[in-house]
């Protein structure tokens, strides 16, 4: 009788995890449900109906494209799903749902599919279709309103709304303000319109699931914390960055929370510039990159001409990805310069 068993040899590394495409992306998505929440919340039967359009029309422009290609279909493991989430939460609450279906469309189409779908892609593609949507329609795209209340009528409306200065515009203006007199004091107005607490709650104005802090946060310890699928070296070096040089720039603590809070630092530091194809693959590139994205984002916001710059410096830096894998990968063992 033979004893001798069968041995399955491979090349290294050989690591065995439980982890599939489908589950961390599942994960990603339970991940964004308590800023989903925050969003409708907030925003009312509009943002509910421009989520779904977009999620909607990630999913059927993927599956068409496998078609078309004549490949098996990949919806089943939900990276359409995170890109259509993550592309609404980039976007202004009145925003056209058809607006979003275009760029769900371009996004998948044109930031993943053209590349050869999931896995070498180049460019975070949620963030490729709101670059175009910006680029293409930058009037619905700059529009913003304030939160809305559960049961008044424009809650329930998809189409009225209140229009509201965001943060980083009214702090824009202010910068200028600033710039010119020399003096600190012209950026209290700030603080007259916003406080910390309806900033890190998100009972304000701007993009749909980019307001409220504390939701995202919640999703960023369960895919770091617990599920342990991000590292550090991104989102802490990437805010880190940002809230350093806005210091040194303003000398004001209240500016630097108020620049981590604002906009689409967080949402883009945790769920966008972690994401594991189109980033660096060692620590030492990671923390290169959220550098990099950080050093843009204060650029771009303190002296461009967009009060935003998270889109733009993770889309910069994505580009930047190869090379900085070259230069920061490690050497072989035995390797003799």
């Amino acid at each position: 009788m033979d004893n001798t068993r069968q041995i399955s040899v491979s090349p290294a590394p050989h690591i065995k995890s439980a982890d599939t495409v489908s589950s961390v992306m599942l994960d990603v998505i339970i991940a964004l449900i308590p800023a989903f929440i925050a969003s409708v919340w907030f925003f009312g039967l509009k943002a509910l109906v421009l989520i779904v359009s977009c999620v909607f029309f990630s999913v059927i422009s993927e599956h068409l494209c496998q078609i078309l290609m004549k490949r098996k279909s990949t919806i089943k493991d939900y990276s359409a799903v995170v890109t259509g989430l993550l592309l609404a939460f980039c976007l202004p609450p009145t925003l056209p749902w058809y607006l979003g279906a275009i760029g769900a469309i371009f996004a998948v189409v044109a930031g993943k599919m053209v590349f050869g779908g999931l896995g070498y892609n180049i460019f975070n593609p949620a963030l490729v279709g709101r670059a175009f949507l910006l680029a293409s329609w930058p009037v619905f795209m700059t529009k913003w309103t304030g939160p809305e209340s559960f049961g008044q009528d424009n809650w329930f409306s998809i189409t009225d709304a209140t229009t509201s200065a965001s943060p980083l515009t009214v702090f824009k203006e202010s910068i200028g303000i600033w710039r010119d007199s020399g003096n600190i004091e012209a950026l209290t107005q700030i603080f007259e319109k916003f406080s910390l607490n309806n900033l890190f709650l998100g009972n304000i104005s701007g993009s749909l699931g980019e307001t409220s802090a504390i939701a995202l946060l919640l999703g960023a310890f369960y895919i770091w914390f617990y599920k342990k699928h991000i590292t550090w070296h991104i989102p802490v070096t990437f805010i880190a960055t940002v809230g350093l040089l806005n210091y040194a720039f303003t000398g004001s603590g209240y500016l630097v929370l108020f620049q981590i809070f604002s906009g689409g630092l967080i949402l883009g530091a945790f769920f966008m510039a972690t994401d594991m194809v189109t980033t660096p693959i060692t620590p030492k590139g990671r923390v290169i990159f959220g550098l990099g994205c950080g050093i843009l984002v204060f650029i771009i916001r303190m002296f461009g001409g967009y009060p935003e710059g998270v889109c733009y410096s993770i889309l910069i830096m994505n580009a930047a990805t190869p090379l900085i894998d070259n230069y920061t990968k490690p050497r072989i063992f035995g390797e003799v310069k």
